[in-house]
């Protein structure tokens, strides 16, 4: 029996997926996995029973990541299930800054009580004119799960697009259409498009990428949308451009004092994959990463640990050790488990950056003093008996 516990509510399609091996509990003590959207986590102490950490969403900027790898606690996000929700909120923004169309909506209420209100907006109207967004140049830079699907999108409503990413995935390649023009410079972007969007996670690489800098470079008049995260631009370097007439709109889904309110910004509150579709998509792949993580011991989509997968079990006994990515700890576990008269009846190793992940399957099951002594190694943070 495994126990599950809910930060925050999780759409039942994704909860629905647990059998009757899982119970949900109130109490975080004593559970094996948590689920969780936007809660904080960077104050909690966790306890020594969850494994894992499953986040129903992409960004995990709420979770502290490393320290849970040296606890061997895997983290795991929802790449691309919210995709459509955001790509379309993105294509609203581009529309929303061609057009201004909230400016329209709004004197229209204003002006519900005119008599003579019909009159009234047509020779009102010229002054919520904008342009049109086919035939623009669309500069997007990622091009991952959302990134790939604006550009698809973009392109399909005749925008000339130009995408960034000099980590591009092959899945991502192979899914974009041929009209994108893969560019391999900032700059080109930048000097070259009339709006662009940001599709990068945090890092210390891109935090504030979008800077004076790199305002300078852009067209008069661009248009910029954020969809990703707000501190992937300098704000206060964007509000001087805005205020100059460098920019021209700017469209983001994160609310703050320095944006909310101000002339030339449209700022949604974080919309992006607010949807019922978005929401359930993020539940059913989080759960699904939870229960194929606790009953095989697979790891796919974390953050923290490698992609490893072995299958179902069909061995007698499988055993799964998060470590350091250090060398000779491989030859630590044979040693110990041939020691104990044990045989491998499979194995895998993989490693993503400071940890790793090894899966073992072994034709009797493991003695106690065993899995204690695949423990003591030091650099080893967990030993879990999967089977």
């Amino acid at each position: 029996m495994f126990q599950y516990h809910c930060l925050n509510p999780i759409a039942e399609k994704g909860l629905g997926l647990f059998d009757e091996e899982y119970k949900k509990s109130e109490d975080l003590q004593e559970c094996d996995a948590v689920l969780v959207r936007s809660a904080k986590m960077h104050d909690m102490e966790l306890p020594e029973s969850v494994k894992v950490i499953a986040r129903a969403g992409a960004g995990v900027n709420n979770i502290p990541v490393k320290d849970c790898a040296e606890k061997g606690v895997v983290v795991f996000n929802t790449p691309g299930a919210n995709a459509n929700g955001v790509k379309e909120l993105v294509l609203a923004g581009m529309l929303l800054a061609s057009r201004d169309i909230v400016g329209g909506i709004e004197w229209v209420a204003k002006e519900k009580d005119q008599e003579d209100i019909d009159k009234l907006a047509e020779k009102q109207k010229k002054q919520f004119a904008g342009c049109e967004i086919m035939g623009k140049k669309l500069g997007i830079i990622g091009l991952g799960a959302i990134g790939a699907m604006v550009a698809n999108a973009a392109s399909a409503l005749g925008m000339e697009v130009y995408g960034y990413d000099p980590y591009i995935s092959i899945d991502a390649a192979w899914n974009l259409s041929r009209t994108i023009k893969h560019i391999k410079s900032l700059d080109e972007i930048y000097s070259q498009c009339d709006y662009i969007t940001i599709h990068v996670p945090l890092l210390d690489s891109t935090k504030e990428m979008i800077n004076k800098e790199a305002l300078d470079k852009m067209k008069d008049g661009v248009v910029l949308l954020n969809f990703a995260r707000d501190l992937l631009v300098d704000e206060d370097a964007l509000i001087e451009a805005l205020d100059n007439g460098k920019v021209k709109k700017y469209v983001t889904d994160f609310a703050n004092h320095t944006v909310a309110g101000h002339k030339g910004i449209l700022v949604t509150p974080h919309l992006g994959a607010s949807t019922e579709e978005s929401e359930e998509n993020c539940a059913v792949m989080a759960v699904k990463e939870v229960r194929d993580f606790l009953e095989n011991g697979n790891i796919k989509n974390s953050v923290n640990f490698p992609n490893c997968d072995m299958g179902t079990c069909v061995a007698v006994g499988r055993i799964a050790i998060c470590h350091k990515n250090i060398p000779n700890m491989i030859s630590q576990f044979t040693k110990i488990l041939g020691a104990e008269g044990l045989n491998i009846a499979d194995m895998t190793n993989k490693s993503k950056g400071e940890y790793a992940y090894t899966l073992i399957d072994l034709e009797s099951a493991a003695s106690r003093e065993a899995l204690d002594e695949l423990k003591a190694i030091e650099g080893v943070s967990r030993v879990r008996v999967v089977k």
